[in-house]
């Protein structure tokens, strides 16, 4: 069983920043895309920081409100969450999991799709792919342009984080790629007998 990210990245900020408020947490971690890459919510945040503070993991400091701005609580690391965030981490560490991607269930599917309607899909996921390396490759020159102080800009490391989605952007890219030129070449064909009933043994490319 993985380790639950939202919950480590929310102990990660409050340990980096606290004592920090709940808004400041959020908005740390979307600077960080922590919302593409690791799939965290911004409303989750708050909610993390609910159950972290009810499981001890961090502490409810005061709380303060600024004019007519809406109360705001600050929080800390306790001593029992920094034991629980260092045992997270290293097991987050040594994690070497697959992901199960959720186009496999759709790649089984094709034969029961009509062929054209499978190509302008592979042709619609290359220009999304496309566009999302163009943004990941300059997101990531734009953070090691930084100062990478925490106080300041977003940290150095963060820049891997994007790498390691861009990378994963082009493995996508390349498989979208290839497929629809098989498709195209009629290397892969699963709809010339029927119903999707019978796969012809592509070439290997």
């Amino acid at each position: 069983m993985g380790v639950p990210t939202t919950r480590l990245l929310v102990l990660a900020v409050v340990r980096l920043l606290g004592p920090v408020h709940g808004y400041d947490v959020r908005r740390e971690l979307l600077s960080w895309h922590a919302d593409d890459w690791a799939n965290v919510k911004p409303g989750s945040v708050y909610g993390a920081l609910n159950t972290l503070a009810r499981d001890g993991l961090i502490s409810v400091g005061e709380v303060g409100q600024e004019g007519a701005r809406p109360e705001r609580t600050t929080y800390r690391l306790t001593p029992e969450g920094e034991k629980q965030f260092g045992e997270m981490l290293r097991d987050a560490l040594f994690d070497a999991d697959q992901l199960k991607h959720p186009y496999f269930a759709t790649v089984a599917l094709f034969p029961h799709a009509p062929k054209q309607d499978v190509i302008a899909a592979l042709r619609s996921r290359i220009l999304k792919f496309e566009a999302a390396l163009v943004f990941l490759e300059r997101e990531e020159e734009r953070i090691l342009a930084g100062s990478g102080k925490p106080e300041e800009a977003e940290p150095y490391h963060v820049a891997d984080a994007i790498r390691l989605s861009a990378d994963h952007t082009r493995a996508d890219l390349e498989w979208s790629r290839r497929t629809l030129a098989r498709i195209e070449r009629g290397e892969l064909d699963v709809w010339t007998d029927g119903k999707g009933g019978s796969w012809s043994v592509p070439t290997i490319s």
